[in-house]
C-alpha cells in the first residue's frame, strides 16, 4: 500500500485542484471530516502554499482562533468538536484514515484484554467528561501504560478548553512525511 505522502501532489497545485481532489488530500492528511473540508478547502484555494507543513500550520491557527472565538458558545462549538472528535477512540479496531489505523495497530498489538477494557472505560469516561471530544495524544513510541495515566490526568484537569486545544495541536500536527513538506 502507498503511503499518503507518495498520493500528495505538489503543493503549489493545490489551489488549481477540484473540491473532491482537495478534500481526498485532506483526508490523506488527517481524519476524514466534512467540517474540515468545510475550513479547508476556502483556504487552499484562496492562499498560495509554500508547503503542506505551512498549510497545517495555517489551519491550526484558524481552528485555534475559531475554538478561542466560540468557546463560550455551545451552538457555535458543534462545527469545532466535530472536526475533533473526527479522530478515532484510543484503541479502536476500525478507523477510517491509514495514518490512525497504523497508530492504533501499534497500540493494540501488546494490549491484552483487561488493558482493552480498561482503555475502553476510560475513553467512555474522557467523553463523558468532554462532550463531543475525543482523547487524542501521540501515541508513536509511548507504552499504553504512559498514555492511559495521561488520560487519567487529563481527565482529572477538566480543563475543556485545555482539551480542545490539545486536539487541534494532535490532530494537524507539525510535520507531514512527505516529499512536498
Amino acid at each position: 500500500m502507498a503511503s499518503p505522502a507518495s498520493s500528495l501532489p505538489d503543493i503549489s497545485t493545490l489551489s488549481s485542484l477540484e473540491e473532491s481532489s482537495l478534500t481526498a488530500i485532506l483526508d490523506l492528511l488527517f481524519e476524514p471530516s466534512r467540517d474540515l473540508h468545510a475550513l479547508a478547502v476556502p483556504t487552499a484555494k484562496t492562499i498560495t502554499l509554500g508547503s503542506y507543513s505551512e498549510f497545517i500550520d495555517t489551519l491550526r491557527d484558524e481552528l485555534l482562533a475559531i475554538q478561542k472565538a466560540v468557546h463560550p458558545d455551545p451552538a457555535a462549538r458543534k462545527p469545532l468538536l466535530a472536526i475533533l472528535g473526527a479522530h478515532p477512540r484510543l484503541g479502536q479496531k476500525k478507523v477510517d484514515s491509514a495514518q490512525s489505523a497504523a497508530e492504533q495497530a501499534k497500540l493494540q498489538a501488546a494490549e491484552g484484554s483487561n488493558e482493552a477494557e480498561a482503555l475502553a472505560a476510560l475513553n467512555e469516561e474522557y467523553e463523558e467528561r468532554f462532550p463531543g471530544l475525543r482523547y487524542v495524544v501521540f501515541v508513536n513510541g509511548r507504552g499504553r501504560d504512559v498514555i492511559m495515566e495521561d488520560m487519567k490526568e487529563r481527565i482529572a484537569r477538566g480543563n475543556v478548553a485545555a482539551e480542545e486545544v490539545e486536539a487541534i495541536h494532535v490532530s494537524l500536527p507539525d510535520v507531514v512525511c512527505a516529499p512536498h513538506v
